[in-house]
């Protein structure tokens, strides 16, 4: 039997049972995730992500990093320390704070999480962003939220999204601002009617015909490439594993799967990929025939080679950050509820973010903007 069906079927127990505990664990958590954020997130951005910006993007970046990252944080100590799910690294033992382009296979509608669990490894968990799709900036706070760290929004339509992708990648050319920029070039998460359509076209093109991944698309890489090039230390190809069932996000939420979680990472330099679309194009095709063949043995062995090559998170660490967000998100409350002046203040920054998202504005530094209008006049 596949075991991709095996895995997909109804038959396949979960791997701790759903209990009223778990479930009310797993809404008290989200519940403080939530508030974390919509409080964090109504209190500082105006402030880091716009007033400060008008002065400097560099550290406009760094302020909205630091605490966008204490707060992502709590969602690996939420997964690995509340939930217990094992996450094991494989492949390369990576340096810290590089800036580098992640590909990833998209298995689940929750792998771009676990990314988090090694970019908090690494040091770099707020200077994450994702090319995502542009459906989800319009969800309620976590739309304001991908908008104020610079996620890049696609429609998957090369048309509309290119125009937009090279608008927002020339912005992270400087080598100044840390960056961990995460693309999945399969463009929708891995399920079996999707794997045979993906087949049934590879067969037909001549492709290589995948069981594990889908053909990945190769446009946005190729934009990346050509737009970062010389910025950018490395490229890290992720490949994500899970131990007996798929997990979905309600399952991460009550802590019910996945018991393990596996990543093998491959570094490779940034200089050492070809540069021209065609050459970028057949390197991305070879790489997902890897990512098939890794699944694969992963399937049949339980794990991916060289493991371990990560610790574990420190437990100290993740309370220390946790009660910093709570104690942060504690006195913003304090003030909303018992100040009047915060009480508008925080109508006030709901619209502008609301605002700001649905326009897709971000401020230009207020000497860019005197610098262009002087060299315009002096070009007149």
């Amino acid at each position: 039997m596949d075991m991709s069906k095996q895995l997909n079927s109804n038959t396949v127990l979960k791997h701790r049972p759903l209990t009223p505990a778990r479930v009310i664990r797993g809404i008290l958590c989200l519940f403080v995730i939530l508030l974390t954020a919509f409080m964090m997130l109504i209190y500082c951005a105006p402030m880091t992500a716009v007033l400060l910006r008008f002065f400097s993007i560099h550290y406009s970046r760094k302020a909205t990093s630091f605490f966008f990252g204490i707060w992502l944080a709590l969602w690996p100590f939420f997964f690995e320390k509340i939930n217990k799910t094992k996450v094991v690294f494989a492949g390369d033992s990576l340096p810290a704070k590089e800036r580098v382009l992640l590909i990833a296979n998209h298995r689940t509608e929750v792998d771009w999480m676990y990314l988090w669990d090694l970019a908090l490894r690494k040091g770099s968990i707020g200077y994450i962003k994702y090319i995502l799709k542009s459906s989800l900036m319009k969800l309620p706070i976590f739309g304001w939220v991908f908008h104020v760290v610079e996620f890049i929004p696609v429609q998957r339509k090369w048309e509309l999204d290119e125009s937009i992708m090279r608008e927002m990648l020339s912005t992270f050319t400087d080598r100044q601002d840390p960056l961990w920029l995460a693309l999945f070039p399969e463009g929708t998460d891995f399920t079996q009617e999707k794997c045979t359509k993906s087949q049934k076209f590879a067969a037909e093109k001549g492709l290589p015909v995948l069981q594990n991944v889908l053909l990945p698309k190769t446009k946005g890489l190729c934009i990346c490439l050509e737009v970062l090039k010389g910025s950018m230390d490395a490229v890290y190809d992720v490949t994500i594993g899970y131990k007996h069932r798929y997990p979905c996000f309600m399952d991460n939420v009550f802590g019910v799967d996945p018991s393990e979680v596996h990543m093998h990472v491959q570094r490779i330099p940034f200089s050492s990929i070809p540069s021209s679309e065609n050459e970028a194009t057949a390197w991305l095709m070879n790489r997902f025939q890897l990512k098939d063949q890794l699944l694969a043995d992963f399937r049949d062995q339980g794990h991916f080679p060289s493991h371990g090559t990560e610790g574990d998170l420190s437990t100290f660490m993740c309370l220390v950050n946790l009660v910093l967000v709570i104690t942060l998100t504690s006195f913003c409350a304090f003030l909303t509820f018992f100040s009047s002046c915060f009480k508008i203040y925080v109508a006030l920054s709901c619209c502008s973010l609301a605002f700001l998202t649905y326009f897709r504005f971000r401020p230009s530094p207020v000497a860019e903007i005197f610098k262009s209008v002087f060299s315009g006049e002096k070009q007149s």
